[in-house]
């Protein structure tokens, strides 16, 4: 009986070939975009959920217990004090996320992404080892571990255990031993690295400047890994206790354990390497991604139901010798499950071809594997079952549900236009329009926030990193000296912290009469401020002549001064009392610089501190040149020559300012790309909509079009006709979808420090586009019937 029901559905599929594949067409598009999306969305909610001590491994947080963002750095001796003092602590690593170094291989240098771990690193989080195993792979503190594409691109194999490298860690060249090759890292994990070595390392290097019990630094990340069944995580006074019992001086503040699968989707968290992604953002791609499926659906609704009476004499004569509704349900369900099996099918092939391209649109590296996500076969059977019945429920009702008599006397009309259909294919619009909408205004807001005065000159600032290079305070100078005399260069100037995403700054914070003052500190020299296009507002700048500048002065920014409340025409002069960082106690205020957005434009200007003082070790990280607006090759030909000179053995790495600082808004801009093609395709699959429904509706009165052309009606008019009706409808969506368009986007503008208002005309815009697009889908249908022969209609009806 299955067997039989198939069979006929495969005839019916053939037999009406045109609206089948348009209903397979639509589907695949629409299951397609939701299947490359529902993958991101696993991939994202599953990150760091594959090791095997996932639900009770935590990252240590320390924070105020106010909301905002949560500092994930915390200091050496955290990790071994939580496991000797916490009852449920079972193990804890210390780790350093991965940063560029330098390497030599064979006297060749280069650069590489190295991570330091303690060797309980990898009996915490589970990553499957190609060569070697957990025990010895960093166990020794000249042990290294690669990756598999690491070892390859760097030996030319995967198996290098026992190849020896050099790398720079911190001020001298050490060789290490290969001892383990693990497979790569996968997407969905926030430890991502080329190479890994032994922590103590760290910890060494640290004594020597700081003491390895010194509970203030703060530069690493903690974990720690609790017994089956502890509450440590949730029990806020011990963790209260212990934090009060190292920090006594201190009024607030404490540790909070943050599971490590909620990671990825905590946004207050700052400073890990793949920043985590708003769980906002991903329900409103997966959302669209459903609508975008919906459309499809309704598509494929509107076109069953229009094409019903084709098949009315049909279930007339099913029914009449003896088939139950029951029957004919299974028979048409068969039908819609057979074409969404088909469809899936296609949108498999869709999905693979342009994964590609979808990783690139969405920042990550996935691959489409059943592996990496089991959840695939369940999703490709859930989308072949919820679609055929969602999209044929509705149809198969109408058909089975057809009066005998009345279909046999013909009183059976082609259907297609009830008040359903046109609810389905109104709310297909009203979707299309609202992701246009949408996607004009988001694109609208980066432009907005990519060409904002940001208080500073980004353009033409090429920034070169100069961060492992042994002892930048010495060849800063040098390198300074061999640009000044080229005519393409215009400054140069230094910092240890750089401006734009990832780049960092460095944080601190005082007490000034008795209220905290958290604030962003650079260390820099006298042309920064100049060199960088930013504007004194009060007092003067840093002179290389005053040697006081470089022991107790300082110059703040205006957000700062409004922090301390300080009037602008009084602060000149005064102490910052309470500050006592790098052996400068109290220093002055000789100069304020305008507010400049240094961070993403979310955000408020935060108070800013530059100085001079800074102890020996303390590098200067990054070197920024300025360069006249033009072709900048030859300029570039003359810092890579300088750079040369000065650190041979280190491969320049630069890039442009303006490109960095626009890395801050790439989820905006990935965002934008997105909802710009799912409103597309939405337009799209509408569009195919209508064109089957208009060729249902000319079939329906092709008799009537016939006798008003041999009565002398126009083109015109046969087109305004058949039009009419379904400009209606999609003027009725464009009037539901603007308001509830503007209450989301307000919404979602309101997340920015610094944003545009919604204008009219973009709806007006948006408005005209749809309804031409839709117009001439429908004039295409309603040409053809126009300017059809008339008698050949009348002949065979």
């Amino acid at each position: 009986m299955i067997r039989n029901y198939f069979k006929i559905a495969l005839r019916t599929l053939a037999k009406q070939l045109s609206l089948s594949l348009i209903n397979m067409l639509g589907l695949s598009i629409g299951i397609a975009c939701f299947s490359l999306f529902m993958l991101y969305a696993i991939n994202e909610f599953s990150f760091d959920s594959f090791h095997k001590n996932a639900n009770n491994t935590y990252l240590v947080v320390e924070g105020e217990g106010e909301p905002g963002p949560e500092p994930i750095y915390t200091s050496i001796p955290l990790g071994p004090a939580m496991k000797y003092e916490l009852p449920g602590v079972e193990n804890y690593v210390r780790y350093v996320q991965a940063y560029e170094q330098f390497i030599k291989i064979k006297d060749v240098g280069i650069r590489e992404n190295l991570a330091y771990a303690d060797p309980t690193f990898f009996n915490v989080f589970s990553f499957k080892f190609k060569y070697g195993n957990a025990q010895s792979a960093i166990s020794d503190l000249h042990s290294m571990v690669l990756t598999e594409a690491t070892a390859q691109r760097l030996f030319g194999k995967t198996n290098a255990i026992g190849e020896s490298l050099q790398v720079k860690t911190f001020d001298v060249f050490e060789t290490f031993i290969v001892t383990a090759i693990i497979k790569d890292p996968p997407s969905n994990s926030s430890f991502q690295f080329s190479m890994l070595a032994n922590f103590d390392l760290v910890v060494n290097s640290m004594a020597k400047r700081v003491g390895a019990n010194n509970w203030e630094g703060r530069s690493f990340m903690t974990f720690v890994q609790l017994k089956p069944g502890s509450t440590l995580a949730s029990n806020n006074k011990i963790l209260a206790d212990f934090w009060h019992r190292h920090f006594p001086d201190k009024g607030r503040g404490g540790y909070d354990l943050e599971p490590i699968k909620k990671m990825h989707t905590n946004p207050a968290l700052v400073g890990i390497n793949i920043p985590p992604v708003d769980p906002k953002s991903i329900w409103i791609l997966l959302t669209i991604a459903a609508g975008v499926l919906l459309i499809a659906c309704i598509n494929f609704t509107t076109l069953s139901i229009g094409r019903s009476a084709s098949r009315a004499k049909e279930v007339g004569v099913r029914k009449v010798i003896g088939g139950t509704r029951k029957a004919l349900l299974v028979q048409f369900l068969s039908e819609s499950l057979l074409l969404a099996f088909f469809s899936t099918l296609i949108s498999l092939v869709l999905v693979w071809l342009l994964f590609p391209s979808f990783n690139q649109l969405s920042g990550r590296d996935m691959s489409f594997s059943f592996g990496q996500f089991p959840q695939l076969t369940g999703l490709i059977v859930g989308l072949v079952l919820i679609v055929g019945f969602l999209s044929g429920c509705y149809p198969a009702l109408v058909l089975s549900g057809f009066n005998t008599v009345d279909v046999l006397k013909a009183k059976i009309k082609l259907g297609g236009a009830n008040f359903f259909t046109k609810t389905l294919v109104t709310f297909q619009f009203i979707l299309s329009a609202a992701l246009i909408v949408s996607a004009i205004i988001i694109i609208q807001q980066l432009r907005y926030i990519q060409s904002k005065d940001l208080g500073f000159s980004k353009e033409n600032v090429l920034v070169v990193e100069a961060f492992g290079v042994s002892d930048t305070r010495r060849l800063f100078p040098l390198f300074k000296q061999d640009l000044s005399g080229y005519p393409g260069i215009l400054g140069v100037t230094s910092a240890d912290n750089g401006l734009g995403e990832h780049e960092g700054t460095g944080f601190t914070d005082f007490s000034y009469q008795q209220k905290s003052i958290k604030i962003k500190q650079f260390l820099i020299d006298p042309d920064y401020i100049p060199t960088l296009g930013m504007q004194i507002v009060a007092g003067r700048n840093f002179d290389w002549a005053i040697a006081s500048d470089t022991v107790n002065a300082v110059i703040v920014n205006e957000s700062m001064i409004n922090e301390l409340g300080w009037p602008l025409k009084d602060c000149i002069g005064r102490k910052l009392e309470g500050y006592d960082k790098y052996g400068a106690e109290n220093p002055t205020v000789i100069g304020v610089v305008r507010d400049f957005n240094y961070e993403a434009l979310t955000d408020r200007v935060q108070p800013i501190l530059f100085h001079e003082f800074a102890p020996e070790w303390q590098h200067l990280t990054f070197f920024y040149v300025r360069l006249k607006p033009g072709d900048p090759s030859e300029a570039l030909a003359s810092v890579n020559s300088a750079w040369k000179k000065i650190a041979s053995e280190y491969p320049l790495k630069y890039e442009f300012l303006d490109e960095d600082i626009n890395r801050f808004y790439e989820a905006e801009t990935r965002l934008g790309y997105i909802i710009s093609w799912a409103g597309g395709i939405a337009i799209f699959l509408g569009c195919l909509g209508l064109l089957g429904l208009s060729a249902l509706a000319v079939a329906n009165r092709a008799k009537e079009i016939s006798i008003r052309r041999v009565l002398g009606a126009s083109v015109s008019t046969i087109i305004g006709l058949i039009s009419k009706d379904f400009l209606k409808l999609v003027l009725v969506a464009i009037f539901i979808a603007t308001p509830i368009t503007w209450w989301l986007m307000n919404k979602w503008l309101q997340d920015y420090a610094y944003r545009i208002n919604i204008e009219w005309w973009v709806f007006g815009i948006s408005c005209i586009g749809i309804i031409g697009v839709a117009m001439l889908t429908i004039c295409f249908q309603a040409i053809k019937a126009a300017i059809s022969i008339p008698m050949k209609s009348l002949r065979t009806d």
